[in-house]
């Protein structure tokens, strides 16, 4: 076994040392989109979960006499995941014609109204929108 100059051993002369008589298998490396590798590998660690509403947003909703339909719900989950894709921490969320503002790191709705409601329709304390 030589040893090369710096006093390392090559990893041909480790393979052939550790391997030998062992049959090497090389698996077919199909092509694979790394976006794809990255979106699965996302989806295992971070299984998407659904919205949670805060005691104030519960009360809102409430107060106004706002009922979420599965189809608006769906898509304020939706509107939510696309601010997370985007890095935004507190969104506004709008779904027809009802206004969210959304913690995303908490996955949580902090508020609710109707877009008419908003003085002026001016939100504050937001980094991103999400029209859905």
């Amino acid at each position: 076994m030589d040893v090369l100059k710096n006093n390392f051993l090559s990893i041909e002369q480790v393979q052939d040392k550790y391997l030998k008589g062992a049959e090497r298998h090389e698996a077919p490396t199909p092509e694979v989109r790394f976006e794809s590798i990255l979106f699965e590998k996302s989806q295992a660690v971070m299984p998407r979960q659904d919205l949670r509403f805060s005691k104030h947003a519960a009360l809102r909703l409430e107060d106004r006499n706002i009922s979420l339909s599965d189809e608006q719900m769906a898509r304020l989950n939706d509107g939510a995941r696309k601010a997370s894709e985007k890095g935004i921490k507190e969104s506004l969320v709008i779904v027809d014609s009802l206004a969210f503002i959304v913690n995303v790191p908490n996955n949580t709705v902090v508020t609710a109204l109707e877009r008419t409601e908003s003085d002026n329709s001016v939100f504050t304390n937001i980094d991103g929108a999400v029209i859905i």
